[in-house]
């Protein structure tokens, strides 16, 4: 283990739980850096005169340099430790694991559940463990272990996080039995595919359930429907179930036609009435402009960075320009469900950048509905960024 002293003003943030070790709260940082310390290497965080104040690990990602895992000096981080969190986390989740509605959602998040950098999902049967730091990959057999203890699976599967070490990488397959690909799940009664062995995203973003539930029962009976940034028509498919009249979907990615496909079929939806379209968003929203086209419901959920041939964007930069474009094609009376996955971009800066959309169309606004993270997506109260997810259903004023 390695102390590491922290600075006189930040002791107290780590004494109250905060749990996201950085460089500015370490006294000597670059003696830190100089001891060239191997990813996961144990630190004992103590005040200026070298009182324990916590134990964590050193995990150098975007976020930090690491986790706080424990502030009790004498607990040990061994196999023991990794089931006692899991099976803490799983017992907070006991209601999702019985529904038989929805057999996909979140049953570790990160340090919402006491252990920053980790996250494991279920998929009927099916658990993904994501290690977001070499630092936490560093405890894999225990945490594998761990998780082995604590539940029945089907299978386990991992997704690295961290690029370094992506190319050696394999499908992901740990332990259990393969699944066959694409892997139905169910939401809320509907059937989606989803698929570990295709890169980092797995075919759905379990953090949308709520907003998708709430646009399929709530939004969309009767109506005409853009789901831009479609991915694999997730969001399309709910729609679609909800009554929608037509749900069109764009997606520069040419997979995304294949997947949107499937889940229509999955669901034994027509296709006939709702378009795919394989098509760069911002080029489509400039045809659909000259073209005189206007929907009822616009879905954007664009990724924080995106690159198309011709157009790089930015969330905090572009998003305005974005959204302006999507309510020049939505009718007077509409809604736009605007979703921002940023952990730098706070809800109240989140309704900033809608009002400077709303600015550039020239168009009036009233907010009907906000989502966050649904309560198995776990966060950790003093930590904001772990509160992630913003949906904001906005009406467009007639």
């Amino acid at each position: 283990m390695y102390e590491v002293k922290l600075h006189e003003k930040h002791v107290e943030k780590f004494k109250n739980q905060y749990p996201l070790i950085f460089k500015e709260g370490i006294i000597g940082y670059q003696l830190l850096e100089s001891a060239k310390l191997e990813e996961g290497t144990l630190l004992k965080l103590v005040d200026e005169r070298g009182k324990y104040v916590a134990t964590g690990y050193l995990g150098h990602q975007n976020k930090g340099i690491g986790w706080v895992l424990t502030r009790n000096e004498k607990e040990k981080i061994d196999l023991a430790y990794f089931q006692r969190k899991i099976y803490q986390s799983i017992e907070k989740r006991l209601g999702l694991f019985s529904n038989p509605k929805t057999n996909a959602f979140r049953v570790f998040n990160g340090e919402g559940d006491g252990i920053g950098g980790l996250t494991i999902d279920f998929y009927n049967g099916y658990y993904l463990i994501n290690w977001y730091s070499e630092g936490i990959y560093h405890y894999k057999s225990l945490i594998v272990e761990a998780l082995k203890n604590a539940v029945e699976y089907d299978g386990i599967y991992e997704k690295l996080r961290f690029d370094h070490l992506e190319s050696e990488h394999n499908d992901g397959f740990i332990a259990g039995k393969e699944a066959n690909f694409p892997l139905v799940v169910k939401e809320n009664g509907v059937n989606i595919s989803v698929f570990f062995n295709e890169g980092a995203m797995v075919g759905v973003f379990l953090d949308q359930r709520e907003v998708r539930k709430s646009i399929r029962n709530n939004y969309s009976k009767g109506k005409t429907v853009l789901n831009t940034f479609s991915y694999t028509g997730v969001f399309s498919v709910f729609a679609a179930i909800g009554g929608a009249k037509s749900v069109t979907s764009v997606d520069l990615a040419k997979r995304s036609l294949e997947h949107t496909q499937t889940n229509f079929e999955l669901n034994k939806l027509p296709l006939e009435p709702h378009p795919i379209l394989v098509e760069d968003v911002f080029h489509y929203f400039k045809y659909a402009h000259k073209k005189g086209l206007t929907f009822d419901l616009v879905i954007l959920d664009p990724p924080s960075y995106a690159k198309s041939k011709d157009f790089t964007f930015s969330a905090e930069k572009d998003y305005p320009e974005l959204l302006a474009d999507a309510i020049r094609i939505t009718k007077k009376g509409g809604i736009i469900v605007a979703s921002n996955n940023s952990s730098t971009i706070s809800l109240d800066k989140f309704k900033q950048i809608i009002g400077r959309g709303f600015n550039i169309a020239n168009e009036r606004f009233e907010i009907v509905e906000i989502h966050q993270l649904p309560k198995d997506f776990r966060t950790h109260y003093l930590y904001e960024e772990s509160n992630y997810l913003k949906v904001v259903f906005i009406k467009v004023s007639k």
